[in-house]
């Protein structure tokens, strides 16, 4: 053996030993809010439940939480974001925004605005949430460390879902009662522009990496429509086949939670009828349907974890993306099905916040 190879093989052994210290010192948890279907108590009770990613999704804590109603009752939690440039957790209320410190889970401080708030999104960098009233004709932009109101952004259209672009330039906003996309431009906190019409009024929704399309669930339709960014219009409707639209006991619609998988080579769509999650294909357009996955309950959201290894509906369940097999259900230290539509991952690395994921679904690819 030359004496070249055996320094490459010995530099290959150190970068992999390198690799795998590096990991071993990592931990990966998820952060799941409730009550994050409705005010339901059953689905997990109340607080910030922590479990254990990479212990089969072990519970591990419930850090207690505020958002309480004057008759005792938790009220809905609404949305939930984090930033690991800040070490911060944000859970919001139908009535408050609550910010918590990630290393030492306190509470830093809880906001209430005019109108209430909804699921908000939170920049790259940590610095400026952009927060939906409840159902109003309005938004809140935030400074994220302070929690007091930078702008207001006026869409009338019923404030609701908020996703934040990737390279933090654009934050997209959808109302209950507009099947137009609102598009902010977050230098000048002001809308510039909208997208669509679709079909019918925008549910959840998510956007690719690098900010081109848009994917949106809709009133009245078992699957989801595409929009293109750049021209502004709707492009594709794509309908999920082999089952029938059917009563629901959420949100009203057939499907309500889309997600992208962090390499973009999936789209993720919730059916609460049948229970089911159906996987397109979306590295070709229109995607194409390829999988339907069984749920122990009603899907209506769907995060993923950020290495795009597991899929989260709201249901509990754990899928393995790769695999398509359920790994885990969520379960409580009572032993409680968990089932949230708020959560994300949160990971550590010799004691400091490194990562965090979001709750949208939001391609990986930004370029």
């Amino acid at each position: 053996m030359s004496e070249l190879l055996r320094r490459l093989m010995f530099c290959s052994f150190c970068l992999l030993t390198a690799n795998a210290l590096a990991e071993e010192n990592e931990q990966h948890y998820l952060y799941v809010a409730t009550p994050g279907i409705r005010n339901y108590l059953e689905y997990g009770g109340h607080g910030l439940l922590v479990f254990d990613i990479r212990d089969e999704h072990k519970f591990v804590r419930r850090i207690p939480t505020g958002g309480i109603k004057r008759d005792g009752r938790p009220i809905n939690v609404k949305g939930i974001c984090a930033s690991a440039e800040t070490g911060r957790i944000y859970i919001s209320t139908i009535e408050q925004l609550l910010c918590y410190n990630l290393n030492s889970d306190r509470l830093l401080w809880e906001r209430r605005y005019e109108g209430g708030c909804d699921r908000m999104s939170i920049s790259p960098d940590g610095s400026v949430i952009y927060q939906p009233s409840f159902e109003k004709g309005h938004w809140h932009v935030l400074d994220a460390m302070s929690g007091d109101v930078l702008a207001r952004i006026q869409p009338n259209s019923r404030a609701h879902n908020t996703v934040y672009g990737p390279d933090g330039t654009r934050c997209y906003l959808a109302g209950l009662a507009s099947p137009l996309l609102t598009v902010a431009d977050t230098t000048g906190h002001k809308s510039i522009e909208t997208v669509g019409p679709f079909s019918h009024n925008i549910r959840p929704f998510t956007v690719n990496g690098s900010q081109t399309l848009v994917f949106v669930c809709i009133n009245d339709c078992l699957g989801f429509e595409i929009g293109d960014l750049k021209s502004r219009k709707k492009i594709h409707r794509v309908e999920v086949k082999g089952f029938e639209q059917g009563k629901v006991k959420r949100h009203g619609c057939p499907s309500h939670g889309i997600g992208m998988t962090p390499d973009e080579s999936e789209i993720w769509v919730c059916d609460a009828h049948n229970k089911r999650m159906h996987i397109f294909d979306a590295t070709q357009m229109p995607p194409k349907q390829v999988a339907s996955l069984e749920c122990r309950g009603e899907p209506g959201w769907i995060s993923f974890s950020v290495d795009g290894k597991y899929a989260y509906p709201s249901s509990g369940d754990v899928f393995d993306v790769q695999t398509r097999k359920r790994v885990a259900r969520l379960t409580d230290e009572e032993g409680r099905a968990v089932g949230s539509e708020k959560l994300l991952e949160v990971v550590f690395k010799n004691g400091r916040v490194v990562a965090t994921g979001n709750q949208f679904g939001v391609g990986g690819r930004v370029k």
